[in-house]
């Protein structure tokens, strides 16, 4: 019980640090994602990812770039808690002996397991997230016959689609792909970030390393999540988006072969840059925290 509260109170410092510091990123790449396909002869509505910080926060000042954030604050010592919590105990599992060090090849498999705990939690929260950094974008670009719901706040996006888009179903939208993200995005992640501390440490112990080692073990394990997972993540964000009533894709494979049949390769990595600017800072602080945290408590 006492490495379970040691990876709660852990996990939860770590989910914080990570959330104030990826936040405005994660805001810059759904907008990125969200927006629809300019009409012939017209220009995108975000040539690019400054384009889309200047014109945020052009019209809700720097405060817009941290919209959509009160659900995953209200969620992130839970999310944090579940994946590091649940990647503890299968360590606890997998070890030969009490502690005993794993290989990555273990961490991998402790990664996947945690990943696909925490995506439960992870579908709905994202789901409230991206309604909220999207609708701006998705208003504007709306026909005025088009009746465009406004969310006034994450309780308000969950009890519209709770009201009307078919109850607690409505709120894990978008789960297959959260879980085709979450189980592969966490075991690259964990196994890098177990890979990177035993190469720094050369052998020995890797619980003596130093916090700059740290912040680079976090950083790289972090980029590594997205980069073996990113069109995932765009075909998530849309589904998600995407109108109840009148819906652009019926599904993940549907939003695949869509978005690569209007946009190419290329549409699947819409936002790639933030979202890679956002990894490394914030993954770094996540496991720093994460690790300074737990060393702390013993």
């Amino acid at each position: 019980m006492a490495d379970v509260a040691k990876d709660l109170a852990s996990g939860t410092m770590g989910g914080a640090a990570q959330l104030i510091v990826g936040h405005p990123f994660d805001t810059i790449k759904v907008k990125l994602q969200s927006q629809p396909a300019p009409r012939p002869g017209q220009p995108a509505k975000y040539s690019g990812a400054i384009d889309a910080v200047k014109q945020t926060i052009a019209a809700d000042g720097p405060r817009g770039l941290y919209k959509g954030m009160g659900a995953p604050l209200a969620t992130v010592a839970a999310f944090n808690a579940v994946l590091f919590t649940v990647r503890g105990q299968m360590e606890a599992v997998l070890r030969s002996e009490p502690g005993a060090p794993l290989t990555v090849q273990q961490q991998v498999i402790c990664g996947a397991g945690a990943g696909a705990a925490v995506s439960f939690l992870a579908c709905p929260t994202e789901l409230i997230k991206c309604r909220l950094q999207a609708q701006g974008a998705l208003a504007e670009s709306a026909s005025p016959a088009t009746s465009v719901v406004k969310y006034g706040g994450p309780m308000d996006v969950a009890k519209q689609v709770l009201r009307s888009e078919g109850g607690l179903r409505g709120l894990f939208k978008g789960l297959v792909p959260t879980l085709a993200r979450e189980v592969p995005g966490n075991a690259a992640m964990f196994g890098v970030y177990e890979a990177l501390k035993q190469y720094f440490a050369g052998g020995r112990d890797a619980s003596g390393l130093g916090r700059g080692s740290l912040v680079v073990a976090g950083g790289v394990a972090g980029a590594s999540f997205w980069l073996s997972v990113y069109p995932t993540d765009v075909i998530k964000s849309v589904i998600q988006v995407d109108d109840y009533r009148n819906p652009k894709y019926r599904g993940s494979i549907d939003a695949f072969r869509k978005i690569l049949s209007s946009e190419g390769v290329r549409g699947l990595y819409r936002g790639f840059s933030p979202a890679m600017a956002r990894s490394v800072p914030a993954n770094a602080a996540c496991f720093l925290a994460y690790e300074v945290t737990r060393t702390s408590l013993g």
